[in-house]
Order: structure tokens, then sequence, then C-alpha cells
């Protein structure tokens, strides 16, 4: 249900004085309550110390300890009488006596040795209904069959300091617990009457100087929305504001006639939404052009994005002839488009390329970088040239006017098929992981090379190793183990090692799917800041 702000308004002050009514009613009553609460704790502890006080210790003990009456017993208990008839909300004076001499636990055997009523019998056993420890004096407040009762245990001692008994004392406090009610009334009263004069008085005010003036603006942006709806934003026109020209056409909006002086910051609000009118009148205008060339670049991105894609070998199984080995790729930008790599292809029958790169930075600018430096690597390869030296070429092709200073970090090899022969460079990129048959991926360390169109002049190193049948190289882009996950937490060079190692048997494709899914599931929810790129090439021997 949708409530207006008056309603809201007289519905938020009607809350708030009821909290703070009852926040004034209960600090007012516990205040009053914990007053006289003290009192009579005092008051009863004093009389407990008092009954004490004036009784013959020596005599008490014996009793305590004989649990035997004398001839001077009725003497003493007169004492505890007499201090009763003294205070008018007394009631009871009484000697307890633990039965097993220590602290009492509820229901606990206690000895009733001397007591105001005269109705107890000497020595009458009765059960603990309270727990208290030698030497500490307890006071607490009960509501009894008797009553409200404020009651206090002191303990008595001996020469030796050695508690024996305790003086109990029941003063009756049904008198305070009725002013008590009184006093709950008499407040909630002047509450109540305090909280209607303040509601009616801030309701009014409300109204007055804030919810009538909202109402007013709110009135006058619905109707400038209607206007711009019916009339496709008439009296608008790009770069040209609204001016007094417009009062003597008779073309002013509801907003423009907002006349409202409360000399505070619902006045400053209504003459900013007057001005806001004006430039929104202009930024519609702007935002219809911007938009349009908006989607004009997006839609051109979206090509890019698949001419990108169409670029990379992306229909697997690639090689569905050759049983001698599996390959399989995946890349994932960060953008529309992005400036990772991967390609492979068959120099001839007998010779497999893999190569894996990655331009410095993001976007357009990289991916065009990308395309030309995936094309000469390409070119160069196909005309047999060794990986060394395909590099070296690319290398002192892309230096020239590379005025932006981009670069490529890039690692290429040549698979002999026949004989298991690897061929391969590294221009500055992330060294791959090596598994062979039975065994746990490891890195494929070597001295890597400068990157590509970071200097001319460069001749790159190639190194050489044997593939068994059954092994595996991983090739990837630093987006893999750059991934960052909310806590600003990479996935780094271990969390690979051991992902790869969890299930080094599995397919390529499954393989490069399982890793992707565990980077996923380190990132969460943060953004990908880098293209995550991957290829796998699992060796399966030659034909022989």
């Amino acid at each position: 249900m949708k409530l207006s702000l008056r309603t809201k308004t007289i519905i938020g002050i009607i809350c708030m004085s009821i909290i703070i009514g009852a926040v004034a009613i209960v600090l007012s009553y516990r205040t009053y309550a914990g007053t006289m609460d003290e009192h009579y704790e005092k008051m009863a502890i004093d009389l407990a110390e008092t009954a004490i006080s004036m009784l013959d210790s020596e005599k008490v003990q014996k009793y305590a300890k004989t649990l035997e009456q004398d001839e001077d017993y009725e003497e003493q208990r007169a004492v505890l009488c007499e201090l009763i008839e003294a205070n008018d909300a007394a009631q009871y004076l009484y000697i307890l006596v633990p039965q097993n001499g220590g602290d009492v636990e509820i229901g606990d055997a206690i000895y009733d040795i001397m007591d105001s009523d005269s109705e107890v019998e000497f020595a009458e056993i009765e059960p603990a209904y309270i727990s208290v420890k030698v030497g500490e004096n307890l006071v607490y407040i009960s509501e009894t069959e008797y009553g409200w009762l404020c009651s206090a245990l002191v303990w008595m001692y001996d020469d030796q300091g050695e508690g024996y008994a305790m003086m109990s004392v029941d003063i009756s406090m049904d008198d305070v617990m009725a002013d008590r009610m009184e006093f709950l009334r008499a407040v909630l009263l002047a509450v109540l009457l305090a909280m209607i004069a303040a509601c009616v008085i801030l309701v009014l005010l409300v109204n007055r100087f804030v919810v009538n003036p909202i109402n007013q603006v709110a009135r006058a942006a619905l109707q400038y929305v209607s206007d711009r709806r019916t009339s496709e934003g008439r009296g608008a026109t790009t770069g040209v504001r609204r001016t007094a020209a417009d009062s003597e056409s008779g073309e002013r909006s509801a907003i423009s006639q907002l006349n409202i002086h409360t000399g505070d910051e619902i006045q400053a609000l209504s003459e900013a939404i007057k001005t806001m009118e004006l430039e929104i009148n202009e930024y519609i205008q702007d935002l219809t052009s911007v938009t349009a060339e908006k989607e004009r670049i997006g839609a051109e991105l979206n090509v890019a994005t698949q001419i990108q894609a169409d670029m990379l070998p992306r229909i697997f199984p690639a090689f569905p002839e050759r049983t001698e080995f599996d390959i399989y790729a995946i890349m994932n930008p960060a953008k529309e488009v992005g400036g990772d790599f991967y390609d492979f292809f068959l120099v001839d029958d007998d010779h497999l390329a893999v190569v894996i790169a990655d331009v410095s930075g993001k976007g357009v600018p990289a991916a065009l970088f990308m395309v030309i430096a995936k094309t000469l690597i390409k070119n160069h390869a196909q005309n047999k040239d060794c990986p060394g030296e395909v590099f070296t070429q690319t290398n002192e092709q892309l230096c020239e006017g590379n005025d932006a200073g981009l670069f490529v970090t890039a690692w290429m090899g040549i698979l002999e098929i026949s004989t298991g022969k690897f061929t391969y460079v590294n221009a500055g990129h992330n060294p791959p992981l090596l598994r062979h048959a039975d065994g746990s991926f490891e890195w494929l360390k070597s001295r890597p090379g400068f990157v590509l169109a970071g200097m001319e002049g460069l001749r790159y190193r190639e190194n050489v190793m044997e593939l068994a049948q059954g092994d595996t190289l991983y090739l990837y882009t630093d987006g893999v183990t750059e991934a960052t996950n909310g806590a600003q937490e990479l996935f780094g060079d271990d969390r690979l090692q051991n992902a790869l190692n969890e299930q080094p048997d599995l397919p390529v494709d499954d393989l490069l799917h399982k890793i992707k899914n565990d980077i996923d599931s380190f990132v969460g929810e943060a953004e990908q800041f880098d293209d995550i790129t991957m290829l796998g090439l699992k060796y399966h021997g030659g034909k022989g």
C-alpha cells in the first residue's frame, strides 16, 4: 500500500513520540523503583545487623550448636519481637542455622532456632529456598504467598570469625508496590498528554514547512514529465536555454511557476529544480546523439569480437584424422576484444606449430596489434623457418612504425610429429608446464628472450627437447596466474601447478576447462582484469 508523505510524516511522528514516551516512562519508573528498592534493601540489612548487635552472641552460638533452649531463650527471642514491633514495615526476624554447617544450596536442611513468630517451633527444620555462601550477605526482593517482601540474610560470626548462623529479615513491600503502580499511572497520563500535544504541533509545523512545499515540487516535476511526453520536449532546443521569452509566449512549465518562499533548504531545492529543468532539456538532446553513437560503436565492437574469434582456430578436434596428438585451446578476453592469441597449424605433414602470445594493453589497440603479430608469426612459420628465425623476423617487422610502444610476449614451438623432437623459443612469455607420462606437471624453464617489438636487431635462441608418448604440454598467458579475487590475492603459479596435478590424466580439453573452472571459483564475483588464454597439447607418439 502506497502512503502519502503527509501520512508517513504523521505515522513517523506518532511512532517517534511513542518510542520517546515509552523510554521516558521506563526510565522514570525504573529510577523510582530502583530508589525505593535500595532504601528497603538498606533497611533490611540495617535491621538484621541491629538485631545481631542486640543479642547475646554466646547464647545464640550455644543454641545453634546444641539446638537446646535454656532459661534465657525467651529473653533473647523477645529482642527480635521488640524490633519487629518498633518497625512498622518489618514482618519477621529469625535466625537460621545450616544443618551441614557450611554453604547453603537450594533444598538443604536449615534450623530455625529463634523466630519473632511465636508459632514457629524451636529448631524447626525447613528446606532452604535460596543459595547462599558462608560470609556473603544476601538481600533480595520477591513476591511470595505473604505478599511482596524485601528479605536479607546476614551472617553471624563466632569468636574465631567463622559464620555459624544467618540473621534473616522479611520487610513487607506491599505499600511500596501499590505506590509504584500509582506513580506509573501518573507518569503514563502525563506522558500521554505531552505526546498528544507534541504530535499536533509537530504535524502542523511539518505540513506547513516541509510536506506542502515538497508536494508542490513533486506535482511540478510530474507535470514536467507529462509535458515532455506529450509535447516531445517543446520549448527546448539543443544549446538554447529557456529565458523570460518563454513566459511571454505562454510556454512556462509547472516547474518554472513554482513560488516557494520557506527561507530554508526546501526553497533552495525548488530553485535547484528550476535550474535542473533547463539542464535536462539540453542533456536530453545530447544524450540522444551520444546514445546513437554508443550503439554504433557497440555494434562495431560486436563485429570486431566475432572477427577476432574467427581468426583463432576454434573447431575441435582440430585435426580429426591425426591420431599422433590432441590439441585444444580457449581464450576469454577481459573486454569485447583482447590482446591475447593462440594459434596452431601444420607446417607440413610432419611438423605442428603451436603459438601463444599476449599483447601489452587491452581493448582495440591490443587487438589490432595482435592481428599483425599473429599474421607475421604464421607467415614466417609456414615458410618453414625455424622458431628462432620466426621470432627474429617478426620482431624486426613489429618494431617498424611502432610509435604506440606496444609489445608482445610470445612462446612458440614446432613439433616433429614422427620423432617427438620439439623445438621452441620464448620471447618474454610465461614458462609452460610439461608433464611426462605417469609423472606430474613441472615447469619447462628456459632463459626467455626479450619481448617482440621491444627492440630492433635481436636474435632469438631456440631450445630443443624430446616429447615421449603420453607427454602433455600446457601453455597459458599471465591472465591465468594473475587472476585476482576480492581479497586482492593472485591465483599464482603454485595454485596453477596444483590444479593441473589434481587430475593430470584428463584429456586436454577437459583439463583446460577444469583450470578455467578453478580460476572462476577462486576469483568469485571479482572483475576479470586480463585476458585468459590456455593451450594444451598431448603427444601420443609417431605412427612408427
